[in-house]
């Protein structure tokens, strides 16, 4: 019986190769779909929105905090997919008693990359894993060739009421800095929340908006120009930020074109 451990630690047996897989993490659901398993994976979350075709036909299994254990009892998974930050950990630990469970951590782009690895080898996919690694690499390489010398001072939004920003003990502030941006709150830790006065007295460059998990749009944006009118405000893709799956195949693109916009 194969063992392979997590990248929370934990021991993880498998019976064979996976044949039905249940995803709790959207960014590592496009992965699966990338990696060729359409068949093997059959639950998904509600807010497993890519691909399209799986978000529309996959048998839903709840969210990412709230699973739907009968669901899942009903599919009996022979693998489920976790990450330690995006599902409950007491959750999992219910889930586990009855069927294998993987859990990602993914912090930085490393992290990622060993994530994709690890699910490639659990699911015997391992070339094409091998081969979006590869590919990412060469994007973020190339990237950083065409980034501007003089970086800057940014303060990113997940959340309004209230405003939440990002640590430097996150992914979203990993892809800041590959990104070419220095994050105004890295001494802080995950996703602290911050006053319209703590944002004023950072006097930032940027304020950029994410699309998730608030959906930002141009009413808060205004209503930050009128209290910070030094800074521009930019509304940006929060998947391109946050999502550390395959989702990364298509990140520096987006960098390179987000920094060719505020420049």
């Amino acid at each position: 019986m194969p063992v392979f451990i997590d990248q929370t630690g934990r021991k993880v047996s498998l019976q064979a190769i996976p044949q039905r897989i249940i995803s709790l993490v959207p960014s590592q659901t496009e992965l699966l779909a990338d990696l060729g398993l359409a068949e093997e994976v059959i639950g998904i979350t509600k807010f497993c929105i890519h691909p399209t075709e799986w978000f529309r036909n996959k048998k839903r299994v709840g969210g990412t905090k709230v699973i739907d254990f009968n669901a899942i009892h009903q599919l009996q998974p022979d693998l489920v997919i976790a990450n330690k930050e995006e599902n409950v950990k007491e959750q999992i630990e219910e889930l586990e008693k009855l069927f294998p469970v993987w859990v990602s951590d993914v912090n930085d782009l490393p992290g990622a990359y060993t994530m994709i690895d690890q699910v490639g080898l659990l699911t015997n996919k391992q070339e094409k894993a091998k081969e979006i690694n590869q590919k990412i690499n060469a994007g973020f390489a190339q990237l950083q060739n065409k980034l501007l010398n003089s970086k800057k001072r940014v303060i990113y939004l997940i959340w309004q009421k209230p405003y939440m920003t990002i640590g430097g003990d996150t992914f979203i502030h990993a892809m800041l800095e590959a990104a070419g941006f220095t994050n105004l709150f890295a001494q802080q830790k995950r996703y602290p929340e911050i006053s319209l006065e703590d944002m004023k007295a950072a006097n930032p460059d940027l304020i950029l908006l994410s699309s998730e998990p608030f959906s930002f749009n141009k009413k808060h944006a205004d209503q930050l120009l009128q209290f910070i009118p030094s800074a521009k405000v930019v509304m940006v893709d929060g998947e391109m930020f946050s999502w550390y799956g395959s989702r990364l195949l298509q990140a520096p693109e987006y960098f390179a074109g987000l920094q060719l916009q505020i420049k």
